[in-house]
């Protein structure tokens, strides 16, 4: 079928594609920015209709011999099938409420290869590889998903090569995405060596490639659509700038581990794992079953109610790809390392947590300086003469749970499991021993593809047990260090064959060791800094498979002079679309610092995490605290906030000149708003949420108690004039159904 501009994603007879009513509207990167534009679609319920709620559904059919399967929910479809001459393919990938069938072409084979991989020097495609196919079909297999959803197994052999592999599609009630990810089984006599592993691989457009926007870096970053995605590029969209339809590509494969190759200039899409810089290779002995890491496609409309990205992504990632899921709620969580990094010890921490008690914390961690050595569990008793079995009661005494830091990887030359296992340690590619730089001096790299990984989790799970934590900080080198180490291991005997299989197989490693640790201690929190996996200030949906959290930055706040609070929030911004808020922990805000209220304010937008010495506080800024906090809990207890975020003002690089803020809002529209005034001495802003749902609603002041009106949801979709006081900075709302 040929395609020109009027019939552009053409399905049939029957028109699907984008020529839709309405003015254009403005792009995903700029969710703040008035206009008087209409958006292509009203909204009609404070809540997804129920057309939109279909349950997730699997369904089969056969005619001839091509087998169709139909995956989806009541938003989103993806048809896939197989035929002997073609092998698997999608032949439609469609928005269900809008009818755009986002695929270029409808015929076999043109869709895109579906998946494609080399096992030794040979490559092998799901489509497009024959005739004949590169794999028969065994046949399927349909799976209920915990989380609300159906899961698609298509089983397939090798037609020349003693290969079995699984393709997984799933699909979640209420959320306009399909996941993928596969396994492959080697069914051979010996070892074959995988590479190349592209585990989605369409031909999907927006538009024309002359009209189509992407933009990656989390998703808010434009840039020309040839493009490859590294490994802050998780999230990437395409979209129609006449209709701001598109859809979301995200690979899930760990940190620099992941490549997305937007190709022929806004053709073709492969989620892949890296071919380069950290080259994926995976050798899979007989007998032997390797897994993929997942993607998801994701389909919005800007302004649609079901579909606007500021919804759609927060949803899915909240409620699907973290760990805790739906229910999760953040505790408050205080952390020793600013400003006492490894000075701390027993009377400081009593001193400082039973302020940190009376403010309303949950969680008490006591950072790098409590351990004798890296890699041990024996305690600093110089710091801490009684232990921490005292600090552990404290804790409780002051309503709070404990929390520790831990180096995984990087540990002392003097750990006794460094002494007894030196062969588990990296090495360099030329053979000395792999050491990274730490507060403690030179610490050696353990290598996580060894027995190490089994040490490391038996310890820090031993810990857990001993101190009944609640969170545990897990630091430091691993595969990468994000000051400039190179990464990877060279050593012999190990795990991995070659330096390239040790990259993935390191990430594998820390996997492994969370793993371990939730079987035993399921309702922990476990917190990957961006220390340890590989990059500064990274997060990525690998992460959020592996662990809870992130500690995703060490922001400098030591004076009001320093980064500060606006960094943090530049931070949040950038990355709110693709990653959900409360995975964040953005270090290192001091709660000492002034103002107070701004880094209360900014807290609220992420996990919520905060540093300082306490002791410094004074009693009516210790209530302040305690006060806000407990209305902070208390919102979060009754509200799903985590259905959306909305950065506001001027929110892409915030500036002292100019307001900035957020929204954090639930399907219905009740949640909070928050205005950062800065330096632009303001006196009011135009707040405006395009997408805010029907009703009535209250806006007060949570600054000064005072009511600043009822609004419907027109007039804040419109947009409504809120004011500052000039003895505020910031302006802290809740918004309540009235």
């Amino acid at each position: 079928m040929k395609m020109n501009r009027r019939n552009f994603l053409v399905q049939g007879t029957t028109v699907v594609g984008l020529a839709i009513p309405g003015k254009d509207f403005k792009c995903i990167a700029d969710p703040s920015q008035d206009d008087d534009q209409e958006r292509p679609d009203s909204v009609e319920a404070n809540v997804l209709p129920e057309e939109f709620m279909e349950p997730a559904y699997v369904r089969t059919e056969t005619s001839g011999d091509i087998r169709s399967w139909f995956i989806g929910n009541g938003l989103i479809e993806r048809t896939l099938r197989f035929s002997s001459p073609h092998g698997l393919y999608t032949e439609s990938f469609r928005n269900k409420v809008s009818g755009t069938n986002f695929l270029q072409e409808v015929l076999p084979g043109s869709t895109g290869p579906e998946f494609v991989f080399q096992v030794d020097s040979e490559y092998f495609t799901g489509a497009g590889g024959g005739p004949p196919a590169n794999f028969d079909l065994v046949g399927f297999h349909v799976l209920d998903l915990s989380t609300s959803g159906k899961a698609l197994e298509i089983r397939l052999k090798g037609s020349r090569k003693p290969l079995e592999v699984s393709v997984f599609y799933a699909v979640y009630r209420g959320h306009p995405v399909v996941r993928k990810w596969m396994t492959i089984r080697n069914r051979g006599n010996r070892t074959i060596r995988l590479s190349h592993m592209a585990f989605e691989a369409l031909n999907l457009m927006s538009a024309w490639p002359d009209e189509e926007i992407l933009r990656v870096y989390y998703g808010v970053l434009p840039r020309e659509l040839f493009y490859t995605g590294r490994v802050e590029d998780m999230a990437i969209t395409q979209m129609s700038p006449r209709t701001h339809e598109g859809f979301i590509v995200m690979n899930e494969a760990p940190g620099w581990m992941k490549r997305t190759e937007m190709n022929g200039w806004g053709r073709s899409i492969r989620v892949m794992c890296d071919t380069d810089l950290f080259p994926f290779e995976r050798r899979v002995a007989p007998g032997k079953v390797y897994t993929t890491p997942k993607s998801s496609m994701a389909f919005f409309r800007e302004g649609s109610p079901a579909f606007d990205p500021q919804w759609m992504m927060p949803s899915y990632t909240s409620k699907i790809l973290m760990r805790k899921g739906a229910l999760y709620k953040p505790p408050w969580i205080y952390n020793t390392w600013e400003p006492f990094q490894r000075t701390i010890n027993e009377r400081i921490a009593g001193d400082v947590m039973a302020v940190a008690g009376r403010m309303g914390f949950d969680i008490f961690t006591i950072d790098d300086g409590w351990q004798a050595e890296y890699g041990e569990n024996a305690v600093n008793l110089s710091a801490f003469p009684h232990g921490l079995g005292e600090i552990q009661r404290a804790a409780t005494r002051n309503k709070m749970r404990l929390g520790l830091w831990v180096p995984l990887a990087a540990i002392s030359t003097h750990a006794e499991v460094y002494r007894k296992h030196p062969e588990w340690a990296c090495r360099d590619a030329r053979g000395r021993l792999k050491l990274s730089r730490t507060e403690a001096g030179m610490s050696v790299v353990m290598c996580l593809a060894t027995p190490y990984r089994e040490a490391a989790a038996r310890r820090i799970s031993e810990l857990i047990s001993r101190y009944d934590l609640a969170y545990v900080k897990i630091d430091l080198t691993t595969v990468f260090n994000a000051y400039g180490e190179a990464p990877g291991c060279y050593a012999s005997g190990h795990f991995h064959k070659t330096w390239a299989e040790s990259l993935g197989r390191i990430y594998e490693g820390i996997r492994y060791v969370t793993d371990q640790i939730y079987q035993e201690h399921p309702d922990v929190l476990l917190d990957l800094t961006f220390e340890l996996w590989g990059q500064k200030q990274i997060i990525d949906y690998g992460l959020l498979d592996t662990g809870d959290l992130d500690w995703m930055s060490n922001v400098n706040d030591a004076a009001v002079t320093s980064a500060g609070p606006r960094q943090a929030r530049t931070l949040l911004y950038q990355r709110s679309l693709a990653i959900p808020v409360e995975a964040m922990l953005i270090g290192n805000l001091r709660a000492t610092t002034a103002s107070i209220e701004e880094r209360f304010a900014t807290a609220i937008g992420s996990a919520p995490l905060l540093l300082g010495d306490l002791r410094q506080l004074t009693p009516s800024q210790v209530k302040w605290y305690a006060e806000k906090i407990a209305w902070f809990k208390g919102l979060r207890r009754n509200i799903p906030i985590n259905e959306s975020f909305f950065p506001l003002g001027d929110w892409s690089q915030p500036k002292c000149t100019t307001w900035d803020g957020f929204a954090r809002l639930s399907r219905v529209g009740e949640g909070l708003i928050v205005i950062f005034k800065n330096e632009s001495k303001v006196r009011e802003v135009n707040v405006r949420i395009r997408t805010f749902p029907v009703g009535e609603f209250e806006v007060k002041s949570v600054m000064t108690g005072d009511s600043l009106g009822r609004f419907s949801g027109q007039q804040l979709r419109s947009g409504v004039v809120l004011p500052v006081p000039a003895q505020l900075q910031v302006q802290i709302l809740e918004v309540r159904q009235s």
